[in-house]
């Protein structure tokens, strides 16, 4: 018995493992971008302005919005393993397209296809990894696979520095492209249909065979549904819509924070005079950050509950945001960096980790799918108030810009625990 547990165990350690590392490459081919900007924009590569570059990344992050939106109601009809193998086929298939773009209107028409994928992919490896957790470690499944996303955030500007000098900027989006072409085929192999996903399209044999094999609850099975929406109108039915709506703004200023930080960094940076060495390093240092601070919010959330982690963490990232901006010297901001990372990225996946434990296994992928592409919008504005912000000479306005955003997040997670509150009292 004590075998057949741990082979159960291994099995859904496997699919988390998968899930990992194929965030890891969204990780890789969302932030190399942000790498790459100073040489483009220094070398006028592609003619390739402060405005510019901002307008490519909102194109980029205007693409996560869609496949991110998309994703949750897309999976629940095909399923998650084609939606899966599907979304980082496309994102790297584009990123071998960035780099052999001939001008920036073909630079910025793949980076928009990029993002397509890059934003189908997280919401649906979220879902796997809480449906494949056992026990009270969902919001620590969630830290873990993000986890990848930090990673992949954090080898990117490696790759910048091992490749831009010696075979140039492109060598570093093909490079970012090619561990895709090893991954996705052992990911076939190895990646189950969700059990949920089976059961909510009414193959309840095989939903409840799928989760005999991994050690999961069976699935209840749902009454016939009406139509394929049921699970987009289960975020508004019962007084629901308020909740939704103040998750939806908080995941706004979280992107908002993630995207616009993540990829102005190093240019900000190297226009308040710091080394391109240093500016480059800062961002591996904030990914770094992220990564440690996925892990130390996942186990937290799991014992306080995750609303709680999301309000504390935006809180503490307006500060250290903030502090990005203040000219301190380059030991003591190499801290403050690390510090800005490990809770401006895991505050945001807490988010994720909020509304996946907040709705029912059947209606998560929609859910998560609709908070992530809601916050899409954020992720659009942040690159471009950064590259309006640095084309206007005003650099060290950006860190407060984004500071009063994390501000507004705690807000509005706050008010959101609120109307759960009274909505529960009232029952």
């Amino acid at each position: 018995m004590a075998s057949e547990s741990s082979d159960l165990a291994r099995r859904r350690l496997i699919v988390i493992a998968v899930c990992w590392a194929l965030v890891l490459l969204d990780g890789i081919d969302t932030f190399i971008y942000g790498a790459v900007l100073p040489e483009m924009i220094g070398g006028g590569h592609l003619g390739l302005t402060d405005a510019t570059a901002g307008n490519i990344g909102s194109y980029t992050t205007f693409g996560m919005l869609v496949g991110t939106i998309l994703s949750g109601t897309v999976t629940r009809w095909v399923g998650r393993r084609p939606a899966v193998f599907a979304s980082v086929g496309l994102f790297t298939v584009a990123t071998l397209g960035c780099g052999v773009s001939t001008g920036a209107g073909m630079f910025g028409f793949f980076r928009l296809l990029c993002g397509f994928g890059l934003g189908a992919l997280l919401p649906i490896a979220i879902a796997y990894g809480m449906e494949f957790s056992t026990g009270r470690r969902k919001a620590l499944a969630t830290g873990i696979i993000m986890t990848a996303h930090q990673t992949g955030g954090a080898i990117a500007p490696l790759i910048a520095l091992g490749l831009i000098d010696s075979a140039g900027w492109r060598s570093v989006f093909i490079a970012s492209a090619v561990p895709a072409v090893v991954l996705l085929p052992i990911a076939i192999r190895l990646l189950p249909e969700s059990p949920a996903i089976l059961a909510a399209r009414g193959r309840h044999e095989e939903s409840e065979a799928a989760a005999a094999g991994y050690g999961l609850d069976p699935i209840a099975r749902p009454p016939e549904r009406p139509d394929r929406w049921e699970s987009m109108k289960a975020l508004f039915r019962d007084r629901q819509w308020s909740t939704t709506l103040l998750f939806w703004l908080t995941s706004f200023a979280g992107l908002m924070l993630v995207y616009g930080v993540g990829q102005w960094l190093p240019k900000i940076m190297g226009d308040l005079g710091y080394e391109t060495g240093d500016s480059l390093l800062f961002s591996t240092v904030l990914n770094l950050g992220g990564i440690v601070g996925m892990l130390v919010a996942g186990r937290l959330a799991d014992a306080v509950g995750p609303r709680r982690i999301v309000v504390l963490w935006f809180t503490l990232t307006a500060a250290f945001v903030y502090m990005l901006g203040t000219h301190l010297p380059v030991a003591v901001l190499y801290v403050v960096v690390f510090f800005a990372g490990l809770l401006l990225f895991s505050g945001q996946t807490m988010v994720y980790a909020t509304v996946g434990t907040h709705h029912a296994s059947s209606d998560r992928d929609t859910a998560l799918g609709w908070v992530a592409g809601m916050g899409r919008f954020g992720a659009v504005f942040g690159p471009w108030l950064g590259g309006a912000l640095l084309a206007a000479g005003h650099a060290d306005y950006g860190f407060a810009a984004f500071a009063a955003t994390g501000l507004f997040g705690a807000v509005m997670m706050a008010l959101a625990t609120l109307t759960i509150w009274l909505r529960r009292s009232a029952v």
